[in-house]
């Protein structure tokens, strides 16, 4: 007989306004601990440094999260004009530093080249993989390294704000795998005058928003108290972005056992990647082929 988990079978989505100085390992394992909870994992890493929108999977949910990693984020940060770092954000050494200073025009008329399907480079300081180390080591150690470009889709980069001559503040849109800190580098290397990270806030993520999040302070406050679930989001919030496909019982309970399960007429296309619901919960993720749904996710929560 396998060994019982511990903790309570608890499922569902938690925001937490991340504050900077925290891993967003650490806030997992935060909300773990407040929540008793089995499992737990979040849908996007943020810089310890970083604050904003982390989403955070409990139990079922977890199932859930590359479907929200995939979806689009938005991010507002601050860059530091006149100044390269060894980190591209402020943690790190300045190496190269410049008197110049673009206009506020030139750095609208920058902005364009980084928008649409792009090639990105990741910071020296990242958890990108160098022969199966961690790049951030080998930083550490000293070592320069090679890091290939990696594609990266970015819906929009938007100049927000001049606060002085030596920062500006822009909001980008991105899919998944984007570094702020390499649009900040990039940036102030295309502008002639070289640049680095100063702040970073994630606004949004997929179906996420800071009006959704739950303070660290109230997190802890409430930690192992039943009035904490009423922070939770449902399991399904995951898969607002896939297609809804209302089945039948016997469907339902076809899927749960791994099989394909009828589904009801949806608007989902042959071969879409959509999900299953019954009385409004979860039931499978899986392929949509001809009224029928073949699961590769089945949650086990929500009655039949």
């Amino acid at each position: 007989m396998g060994r019982r988990k511990k903790g309570r079978a608890v499922s569902g989505w938690i925001v937490i306004d991340k504050p900077a100085g925290l891993s967003s390992n650490a806030v997992v394992g935060k909300v773990r601990w407040a929540f008793d909870a089995q499992k737990a994992g979040h849908a996007g890493t943020l810089d310890p440094e970083a604050t904003g929108v982390l989403a955070i999977a409990l139990g079922e949910a977890t199932k859930t999260v590359p479907f929200v990693t995939d979806a689009l984020k938005a991010y507002e940060f601050t860059v530091r004009l006149g100044q390269a770092t060894n980190t591209d954000d402020g943690e790190g050494e300045v190496t190269e530093t410049s008197d110049a200073r673009p206009s506020d025009d030139e750095i609208r008329a920058a902005l364009p080249p980084f928008e649409g399907d792009i090639l990105q480079v990741p910071p020296q300081f990242s958890a990108v993989k160098i022969d199966g180390e961690r790049a951030y080591a080998r930083a550490r150690a000293g070592q320069e390294m090679e890091i290939a470009a990696r594609p990266l889709y970015v819906d929009s980069l938007t100049f927000i704000a001049r606060p002085d001559p030596d920062h500006v503040t822009l909001e980008m849109v991105c899919g998944k795998g984007g570094y702020v800190r390499s649009i900040a580098r990039d940036l102030g290397r295309a502008l002639g005058c070289f640049g680095h990270v100063k702040s970073l806030r994630r606004t949004w993520s997929g179906p996420f928003e800071l009006s959704d999040a739950t303070a660290l302070e109230t997190l802890e406050d409430l930690a192992k108290d039943p009035a904490l679930d009423a922070h939770l989001m449902p399991v399904e919030t995951g898969l607002a972005d896939l297609p809804e496909l209302p089945c039948t019982p016997e469907g339902a309970a076809r899927m749960r056992n791994g099989n394909p399960g009828m589904v009801r007429a949806s608007d989902a296309e042959y071969g879409e990647t959509a999900w299953a619901s019954y009385n409004g919960a979860a039931v499978a993720v899986g392929t949509y082929r001809a009224g029928e749904l073949h699961p590769t996710r089945v949650f086990q929560h929500g009655a039949l």
